[in-house]
């Protein structure tokens, strides 16, 4: 997967480790692909949208993936992976004090323990935030990232300046996010690796008694489970 969201971020450059594009015919292709469908529905796609398809068009007809393969990874990641998966083993951390437990102990198993479809990775270590202590994810070194239970990685996780200035001014980027932590709350960064990847469990809202697992899923962010945000509140999504 990690060769497919090079080539939807960066097509030209992604073709050139197996194959490459002449540029002029890759030009081409993205105005022959803007007017290869009707007006009104070329005129809500942007130039990234319109170069990704393009790319996809190029690709399938020379033969190197297939429309159907593209479709079963896409359904794969909406589906069966992605950030609703993180969404409930917060909700579940939430509600169940034994399921709790066994995901600070063994957060890797504690997900699987849920029956999920596919196995989740080794070595899954769930961070718990407290009015203590804010847990940031960052990796400093690319962009390693639990896709098991988050799916694919935001742009800005890869980006070199959420990387580094996470590790050095959190309370920047976390007010760039919009988050401002009260000054006696401590900030700490954890370094995914290859073989380490952590999830936070954030504080549960408050006005959330009684409520199910689903609701409380509902709540849940990407961006907290990394640590780049807060939960929404119940009035944002009653």
């Amino acid at each position: 997967m990690r060769a497919i969201k090079r080539s939807l971020s960066d097509p030209i450059g992604a073709c050139s480790s197996g194959f490459r594009l002449d540029a002029a015919y890759f030009v081409g292709y993205i105005s022959l692909m803007a007017h290869d469908h009707d007006h009104d529905e070329a005129s809500h796609l942007s130039e990234m949208d319109l170069r990704v398809r393009a790319l996809e068009t190029i690709l399938v007809e020379k033969g190197y993936i297939e429309s159907a393969a593209l479709d079963r990874i896409i359904e794969l990641y909406e589906t069966k992976i992605g950030p609703h998966i993180g969404a409930q083993v917060i909700a579940k951390a939430w509600s169940d004090p034994a399921f709790r437990q066994l995901l600070f102990e063994d957060a890797s198993k504690a997900v699987n323990a849920l029956g999920q479809e596919r196995r989740i990775g080794e070595h899954l270590i769930a961070i718990e935030n407290t009015p203590q202590v804010h847990n940031m994810v960052v990796c400093t070194l690319c962009s390693c990232y639990p896709t098991d239970v988050l799916g694919l990685p935001p742009m800005w996780y890869k980006s070199f300046a959420y990387r580094s200035k996470t590790v050095k001014e959190p309370r920047a980027v976390l007010a760039a996010f919009g988050i401002t932590l009260p000054a006696e709350t401590e900030i700490r960064v954890w370094d995914s690796t290859a073989e380490t990847r952590y999830l936070v469990v954030p504080m549960r809202p408050a006005g959330t008694d009684g409520w199910s697992e689903a609701q409380l899923a509902t709540l849940i962010t990407r961006d907290c489970m990394i640590g780049a945000g807060l939960p929404k509140k119940p009035n944002e999504v009653a």
